[in-house]
């Protein structure tokens, strides 16, 4: 068992949100430290079910109605609206708003006393110049004003009762087994010879390996009094040219081709995006020049140690089934 995964047994938890990429590692390290896990969501894991985990169909923006195995279970919040662009405004609203007043509302109703959130490092918008979690919240984004709503909406619960403990995590990129987001699809890019640096290749982009962002959660479940709100990356975000030059060394992907100028690659976002080619829609191209200089200050100040860096991340990832194929 992870020495940062308390012993479980006994206890059941509820993570709503539990199908997608991190719920599903984040199931798995339960169900290993001996919880009971009720994984609520509106579709089954693709990679099915660890034994000691059962589903539900749940869907956040509406009152939620089952009841859990035993009382005051442990509750994970991950349902969310995130991927940006890609959802009209109100629904980035209608399910990570209202899916926390809905969660809030269970937690409450069955004496939950330890809640975790996963918000996003969207809070911030994109920035050029470090941000901690000291720094102001300047969300440019519907879901990034989504998320930092419902964190107040977390807090207001956390704050209502003596005994209750929260805890908010900022994550940034987060790349592993199943993520089939931003780095899978630089790794495929990369795996055809096919990717060019948009307008330049020193864009900062903080991230991190899942396995350690589950280890983080739990860490500072320990630091919650009666909230703990931290940013989950690593300690230095990496450029983006380093990203590549660690697929490409460790996992044998070819170089990028170059760099294509900012302008030139927003023209051909417009075109691609015109005729459907929803993956070049400007506005997600245009993250991909933005830098997210996001640093997690609590996490070095409590002394977190992270099992991976971004080459053993990916040196993980490499090795995990199907071996070599980053998906």
């Amino acid at each position: 068992m992870d020495s940062a995964v308390p012993d479980l047994s006994g206890r059941q938890a509820v993570v709503f949100g539990g199908a997608g990429f991190i719920g599903t590692h984040l199931t798995a390290a339960l169900t290993a430290a001996g919880a009971s896990v009720i994984v609520a969501d509106h579709e089954l894991p693709v990679a099915g079910l660890p034994a000691g985990a059962r589903f539900v169909s749940a869907d956040v923006r509406e009152p939620i109605g089952f009841e859990p195995d035993a009382p005051a279970p442990l509750v994970f919040n991950l349902a969310a609206v995130h991927r940006t662009p890609g959802h009209p405004d109100h629904e980035y609203f209608e399910t990570n708003v209202a899916g926390a007043d809905n969660v809030t509302e269970f937690a409450s109703r069955h004496g939950v006393e330890s809640l975790w959130f996963t918000s996003s490092i969207a809070v911030y918008g994109p920035t050029e110049i470090a941000v901690t979690e000291e720094s102001e919240l300047q969300p440019t984004s519907a879901y990034g004003a989504s998320k930092a709503e419902a964190e107040v909406i977390h807090r207001a619960w956390a704050e209502a009762e003596p005994g209750r403990r929260l805890v908010i995590v900022r994550p940034a990129a987060i790349f592993g087994p199943g993520e089939n987001g931003n780095f899978t699809r630089l790794a495929g890019a990369l795996r055809k010879g096919t990717f060019l640096y948009p307008g330049r290749k020193d864009t900062l982009k903080a991230c991190g390996y899942v396995s350690d962002l589950v280890r983080s959660l739990f860490f500072m479940a320990e630091r919650a009094d009666p909230v703990a709100t931290y940013n989950y990356a690593y300690a230095s975000p990496p450029t983006l040219e380093s990203i590549c030059v660690a697929f490409e060394q460790i996992g044998g992907l070819h170089k990028p081709r170059g760099v294509i100028p900012a302008g030139p690659v927003m023209a051909a976002a417009k075109v691609l995006s015109s005729v459907g080619l929803k993956t070049f829609d400007p506005d997600r191209v245009k993250k991909l020049f933005n830098s997210t200089n996001v640093v997690a200050k609590r996490l070095a100040d409590e002394g977190f140690e992270y099992e991976t860096d971004l080459r053993g991340g990916i040196e993980r990832w490499r090795d995990a089934e199907p071996r070599g194929q980053f998906v």
